[in-house]
């Protein structure tokens, strides 16, 4: 047998894959006029629009999630304070990824790889295993089903915990609102929340006050102005159908069920690729830090579930 030549050795070594999408599996969803990506990683959404216009600030499928765009944010969203936390006797340990505010921020699951276990022209379900790690040393079954309809866009998201031992648990996402063509300042914000959380340098609340009398009062729609937005809102008014509803002008609204007690808003004024061109509108299960406060922190027994919903429709 001769020896090989080197053109055979670098047609062997050569790579036979095609280039991959950064955000990873893509799952197209559309009915009538609407559209909508999801993605494999993170189980994020990537885009959703209706009658072409953008609803939200996404991003291209060859480029990197930036500035956490429609991902979702498990087993905790926002941010913990030092990254540790104890839970049931336990002194545990996060990774500090927001190494300048000495923070863990956003959860586990945001840049894994999920499995998209369900797809049709207008739905799709995508599933992940979260395996123990030594900052959080439980496991959780999620699956998220992302869905349109004629109310516009309808997530859904599900945590089981497949683990032998009670855990901690909190759930959140990370959509913007696209302002069109200008900056979010002139466009009217309704916000039904009573409650504001006052937060430190290190955006970890340490109060929680009123909103009434000052500027982070959007109970009544105003134009947000230069106000720049990096609040968490709680005490949200409902409506009959048990949801809260966050409005932004003419661009669309999102909602939530009552498992989401909570609502950040963020103008993105320190994130250049943001800088107020949308707002994000992120719902949460709990407060940031919980994982130290307890404010809105879940907790789930073995083989317990914890359901949400959220969703958003074009104005």
């Amino acid at each position: 047998m001769g020896m090989k030549r080197a053109g055979d050795i670098q047609q062997i070594l050569r790579p036979v894959h095609a280039p991959i999408s950064p955000s990873g599996e893509q799952a197209e969803l559309s009915l009538g006029e609407q559209t909508a990506v999801v993605v494999g990683l993170g189980g994020g959404l990537r885009s959703y629009s209706v009658d072409g216009r953008a609803v939200l600030d996404g991003y291209g499928v060859e480029e990197m999630c930036a500035s956490g765009r429609g991902q979702l944010l498990a087993p905790w969203p926002n941010r913990i304070e030092d990254g540790a936390y104890e839970f049931d006797g336990q002194r545990l340990q996060l990774a500090l990824d927001e190494p300048e505010r000495q923070n863990a921020i956003h959860g586990l699951v945001r840049w894994s790889r999920w499995s998209v276990v369900e797809e049709d022209d207008d739905r799709a379900a995508l599933e992940y295993l979260l395996h123990p790690t030594p900052g959080y040393p439980f496991a959780l079954a999620l699956r998220v089903e992302y869905s349109l309809g004629e109310d516009g866009l309808t997530v859904r998201v599900e945590a089981t915990n497949v683990g032998r031992e009670a855990c901690p648990y909190g759930i959140g996402a990370h959509p913007y609102l696209a302002a069109g063509e200008g900056l979010v300042d002139e466009l009217e914000l309704h916000v039904p929340a009573e409650t504001a959380l006052i937060a430190d340098e290190r955006s970890i609340p340490v109060d929680r006050a009123s909103v009434e009398g000052t500027d982070l009062d959007f109970r009544t729609p105003k134009p947000i102005g230069p106000i720049e937005l990096d609040h968490c809102y709680t005490d949200l008014e409902r409506d009959d159908d048990g949801r809260a509803r966050v409005r932004l002008g003419q661009v669309a609204t999102l909602w939530v069920d009552e498992s989401y007690p909570y609502v950040m808003l963020f103008t993105g004024d320190p994130l250049p690729d943001v800088a107020r061109h949308s707002i994000a509108v992120e719902p949460m299960t709990c407060a940031p830090n919980a994982f130290r406060s307890g404010e809105g922190l879940i907790r789930l027994e073995p083989g317990g579930s914890h359901r949400g919903s959220w969703g958003i429709y074009p104005a």
